[in-house]
């Protein structure tokens, strides 16, 4: 399995990446068509000037699993008291076919090792049922989060 860091050329991989990993989720195409539409257009400029960043996993060069990554602002914190940046992880998606093989837990450890590089000591992520074993056993933990959509 070769290993190489994302660029603005895997636009439409990160976009595909993204919707199957809701679609696996449960979300149904009525969402996911102008989810990845509106994120197309978002991640774009993010990739092209690196804000946007993390790996894709390529079999005999065929992209199958992949990772994004973000540094995002966030206030000092009890968690991180002296940094005023959080890391992210999103868009964790690994092809059915090569699932259970461990891609998804190398793509984590890439992750950490990126942000230790990067000199970010804590970092967040949302999961779904299915991940949630993995992260667990990384070492990941649920926080107080709340969520709710706010009427418009």
């Amino acid at each position: 399995m070769d290993i190489r860091a994302l660029d603005v050329g895997d636009l439409e991989l990160v976009c595909r990446h993204r919707e199957e990993m809701f679609r696996d989720a449960g979300s149904d195409d009525d969402v996911l068509l102008p989810m990845t539409e509106h994120f197309r257009i978002w991640v774009k400029p993010r990739l092209l000037d690196g804000s946007y960043f993390g790996y894709a996993m390529l079999d005999g060069g065929v992209p199958v699993a992949g990772i994004g990554l973000m540094l995002i602002d966030w206030p000092p914190h009890p968690s991180h008291p002296t940094q005023d940046k959080r890391g992210y992880v999103l868009n964790v998606f690994v092809e059915p076919a090569y699932r259970k093989r461990g891609l998804a837990r190398e793509l984590m450890r890439l992750a950490q090792a990126e942000f230790a590089r990067r000199g970010i000591g804590y970092a967040i992520l949302h999961t779904t049922a299915k991940g949630q074993p993995l992260y667990q056993d990384e070492g990941w933990a649920g926080t107080t989060e709340m969520a709710k959509a706010v009427p418009r």
